[in-house]
């Protein structure tokens, strides 16, 4: 960074650090780590019967704020094996402005501030639990990266799958009520807090079961990069339920906190997360196949210890018949925009190169195995010929490209002939 940037910067960071520090409603947490204050102003939202009642929903307040942040910092301490008291380096400042709607944008700006990095935070005082939780986790884990981040470079970038995660994570051992809401409600003219009534199940993954016997998981390439449909929950939950077994799989590794706090430690003199990854977990992972196969099969064990109801001859046929196409999409022309069709296995792996037969051969074997244990005879076991023949396929050493195309399209002859045999599922009277 320049110098006169940098001094911009700084001066930038200063003005922020002082306006959060110096206004009316300015409270600093216990630690001293946050510094909450408000812009002010009537919110319609925050005084709304529904959403006061909605438990997805809290209502943010500056003195429950900053105890609800500070819970969060020693949960997250306890995720991965960090001192409590461990010192802080930057300062957390969470900016408070009335809502303007139930989606209101979460903005986190790193600033330079002299010899340290701070971090604004703006949130709307109304605001789902899920979208709290990250932005809270990622300003905690941007502070714990930055410490070592020399403030004339530029602030480390955390990785959507680390922070959601955790927070995920957090929430589901939430036992202690980390997150304080007000109620609404009034006696003798003085305002109550609401202490969420949220039953938590004694598994922490209870809730990760019940979404991925309804969603597939998400692949570590969609973990890396997931869209705003995942990030905001639009895909039922799988992206963040997937974030979640990522993250505690991490962590059942051999050191798997240490190496979550290397990754994290690594990050500032890293080309970008990614390399910072590999290097923290290079004992386990050598490049980004190697996480796959291995988060497939942690998937697919994760989901054999509660299977879940099976499905219906019916439910089973059009299962397997969406597992076996490939979802592809292409241009007319340079200018053209693109189109989206599906394509059969069989086409897949003539036209694909082997580095993306790879990626999504494995991710079928993974759909494959899951679907398997829920589905109705002759389905499931036309499910493992499938599986059994990409598998080959892959090895390349049982397995030629015509003879797995031999196979596969025999497959698909009995699976016609296995669909003709059922009957239509009834209507519920």
């Amino acid at each position: 960074m320049k110098p006169a940037r940098q001094i911009c910067a700084i001066l930038s960071g200063l003005f922020l650090f002082l306006a959060a520090a110096s206004g009316q409603d300015s409270i600093r947490s216990f630690s001293g780590l946050f510094v909450v204050g408000t812009t002010g102003g009537f919110s319609p939202l925050a005084h709304n019967h529904a959403i006061a009642t909605n438990a997805d929903f809290i209502r943010l307040e500056p003195t429950l704020l900053a105890v609800s942040a500070e819970r969060f910092k020693s949960s997250l301490a306890r995720e991965l094996g960090l001192k409590p008291d461990a010192p802080w380096s930057g300062k957390i400042i969470l900016a408070l402005h009335p809502a303007r709607s139930l989606d209101d944008e979460v903005f986190l700006a790193p600033q330079p501030f002299f010899r340290a990095w701070n971090c604004r935070v703006e949130l709307p005082d109304v605001i789902d639990r899920t979208r709290f939780a990250r932005a809270i986790t990622t300003a905690l884990l941007l502070e714990i990266a930055n410490r070592d981040t020399s403030v004339s470079g530029r602030s480390v970038e955390i990785p959507a799958w680390l922070a959601d995660g955790l927070a995920q994570s957090i929430l589901a051992g939430d036992r202690d009520q980390i997150i304080l809401s007000t109620s609404g409600k009034t006696v003798d003219g003085l305002p109550q807090n609401r202490l969420d009534e949220i039953r938590h199940s004694p598994d922490p993954l209870a809730k990760v079961h019940s979404t991925l016997q309804n969603f597939s998981a998400a692949t570590f390439d969609q973990l890396s990069w997931p869209t705003d449909a995942q990030l905001d929950g639009d895909d039922g939950g799988a992206y963040h339920a997937s974030t979640q077994l990522f993250v505690h799989e991490l962590l059942e590794l051999s050191n798997g906190a240490a190496k979550l706090r290397a990754l994290i430690h690594d990050l500032p003199g890293s080309l970008n997360w990614q390399t910072a990854f590999f290097t923290a977990f290079h004992e386990d992972f050598k490049r980004p196949l190697d996480v796959e196969k291995w988060w497939a099969l942690r998937v697919v064990q994760f989901a054999s210890r509660n299977r879940g109801p099976h499905w219906t001859p019916a439910a089973s046929r059009d299962q397997l018949a969406g597992l076996l196409t490939v979802p592809v999409e292409f241009r007319d022309s340079s200018n053209s925009l693109p189109t989206h069709a599906e394509i059969s296995l069989q086409s897949a792996i003539r036209s694909f190169d082997a580095a993306q037969q790879s990626v999504v051969l494995e991710t079928k074997l993974r759909d494959l195995a899951l679907a398997q244990m829920r589905m109705t005879p002759p389905f499931a076991a036309l499910a493992e010929g499938y599986r059994a023949a990409l598998a080959d396929f892959l090895m390349r050493k049982r397995a030629s490209l015509k003879n797995t195309l031999k196979r596969l399209d025999a497959l698909d002859a009995w699976r016609r002939a296995a669909e003709t045999a059922i009957k239509p599922d009834l209507p519920l009277p």
